[in-house]
């Protein structure tokens, strides 16, 4: 059996429900008449990163070491002084796999790394750099540069090339377990909006890599022996506003430990 799992990052299930039925996403149409569409929820916390632990270890991603994107160390014992804490974000996204509890075996682990394979899949453990698209220099520097500069349309492009590399690599290295993570989505739902043209073009690089992989299967005989899941981590909605309790805690004098400020003597929360 090949289990293919296709992220579609921040996708919400309402927003691709409604690009499915106007005739947009025709692959993920048919997908959804040979086999079906649900709305489940996702984990606490539903961000990048650790909610991708279900999709990887198929646990809960708090109660195997990963409680969020960004915490801090009370117990001091997995991070380090001056701060004790530990943020996902930036540099310190190599941790991740190394602050998985080891009891949470990978679904790499399981199935031997050369016979899985990854693309930006921020947990991949178990995994070879070689198999897993994006874990370049070349890439990594591509990618810091086009998130940095705020670059949407870079961003998407850089989509597509995902995309096209990992059906490539499909086609050529059969893995029995394939985790694609397509960022775009979220990327455009936060620059613009969950129902924005961007996010659409957005849904249809993931539309476009699912009927590849599907077709490749087919042409090969395999799609009988295939299971190909669409997912997604967390959903989007529209903010306009926004308050920040570090902020509102600081105004009233209070010394705030709080990312990106986690250098903060005597803190008192």
């Amino acid at each position: 059996m090949t289990v293919l799992v296709v992220v579609g990052d921040g996708a919400r299930p309402d927003t691709l429900r409604a690009a499915m039925a106007a005739g947009h996403l025709p692959e993920l149409a048919r997908l959804d008449r040979d086999g079906g569409t649900y709305t489940v929820s996702s984990c606490f916390p539903s961000v990048t990163g650790p909610a991708y632990a279900p999709f990887v270890c198929g646990r809960f991603p708090a109660g195997i070491g990963l409680p969020a994107l960004r915490w801090y160390d009370r117990a001091r014992q997995v991070t380090r002084w001056p701060s004790y804490a530990r943020s996902y974000v930036g540099s310190q996204m190599r941790l991740l796999d190394r602050d998985l509890s080891r009891e949470a075996r990978t679904l790499f682990e399981h199935v031997g790394g050369d016979r899985g394979l990854a693309s930006f899949s921020m947990l991949g453990r178990g995994l070879p750099a070689r198999r897993h698209v994006g874990k370049s220099v070349g890439m990594l520097a591509r990618v810091t540069h086009t998130h940095f500069r705020g670059d949407l349309d870079a961003w998407l492009r850089l989509d597509e090339r995902v995309a096209d590399t990992v059906a490539r690599r499909v086609r050529r290295e059969r893995p029995r377990y394939l985790l694609a993570a397509l960022t775009g989505i979220d990327k455009a739902s936060h620059a613009e909006g969950p129902e924005s043209a961007q996010t659409l073009r957005a849904m249809r690089v993931v539309d476009r890599l699912v009927g590849e992989l599907r077709h490749d299967a087919e042409r090969a005989g395999e799609w009988e022996r295939t299971q190909l899941w669409i997912t997604s981590d967390h959903g989007h909605a529209l903010v306009e506003q926004h308050d920040d309790l570090a902020d509102w805690a600081r105004s009233r004098g209070l010394r705030v430990l709080a990312h990106p400020n986690v250098f903060v003597p005597h803190a008192e929360i």
